[in-house]
């Protein structure tokens, strides 16, 4: 008994130190961040420091009084477009899940091995096809052409569906149905429910891709008005010697993680019940 009793005590001596590890590791470059957040330019370029600076104000007030830094139109522009993104491909991925999960029909199995087909097409190969179609339907320059695309995304939809098949017995939709409740109703007041934990997990993956991107907006948006995040930070980092600042792009990138950080808060409790579905069985 002793002897296993130690052996636990190592192991679980071990599990802490490399947790504590991979912990430091995780969140030491947001100490630095934050640490150059608070430093002059002058002083980021002589190296490494753990002591925050005393420039925090300054460089925020240089980075808002840009006039060719719009921040805070950049900021609302960019929750805009990840909202939408991750409103528009969890809500649409579920119902494609629904459909072909409870549904069967002839060529069932063709459109579900179609669309994990998509799904491994690099969104690069599209792109020429993509802009020209926008400049065709006249949303070029317009944030809707960030966010309309993110109905179709064969990524969301597989996880989905792998989650419908543990999470969402037929007998509860059968029962709707013969309560005489519409296809349309079943699936917002209790597929919808059910998957929450799973959709919740999608939409934070969904929202932080959404507001990193910058491939699509770089060659979609032109106008300073319209730019988001990733933009402003690749437009400061693109400056001229003279003009570089580097405390006003560690600046930008803090503001840039705040609204990431508060969306993790909000929805963080359904990474845990999203990875545990399963309970509910035929």
């Amino acid at each position: 008994m002793k002897s296993q009793s130690s052996s636990l005590t190592i192991r679980r001596t071990i599990s802490y130190i490399v947790l504590i590890l991979l912990s430091f590791l995780s969140l030491f470059p947001f100490f630095i961040l934050i640490i150059n957040a608070t430093r002059a330019h002058s002083e980021i370029q002589k190296g490494f420091s753990i002591l925050p600076g005393t420039f925090f104000l300054q460089n925020f007030t240089k980075m808002m009084s840009n006039e060719n830094i719009p921040v805070l139109q950049a900021l609302l522009n960019s929750v805009y477009v990840s909202f939408m993104t991750a409103l528009l491909t969890t809500y649409f991925s579920c119902m494609t899940a629904y459909g072909i999960y409870m549904y069967n029909f002839k060529g069932k199995k063709f459109v579900f091995r179609f669309i994990l087909a998509i799904m491994m097409v690099p969104a690069q190969v599209s792109t020429l096809g993509f802009l020209k179609l926008i400049s065709k339907m006249g949303m070029g320059n317009s944030l809707a052409a960030l966010f309309i695309p993110s109905i179709a995304a064969p990524i969301v939809f597989f996880y989905l569906y792998q989650a419908m098949e543990s999470t969402l017995p037929y007998s509860i939709v059968e029962a709707a149905r013969v309560d005489g409740c519409n296809e349309f109703r079943t699936f917002n007041t209790i597929a919808v429910p059910m998957m929450k934990p799973s959709i919740a997990v999608q939409a934070i993956f969904a929202f932080v891709s959404s507001w990193n991107n910058y491939f699509t907006p770089a060659l979609v948006i032109s106008s300073k008005e319209k730019k988001t995040i990733p933009i402003l930070i690749a437009q400061l980092r693109s400056a001229d010697y003279q003009k570089f600042d580097m405390g006003q792009v560690y600046m930008m990138v803090f503001l840039a993680i705040v609204p990431l950080i508060i969306v993790y808060l909000f929805l963080s409790r359904s990474i845990i019940s999203g990875v545990t579905v399963g309970g509910v069985k035929e």
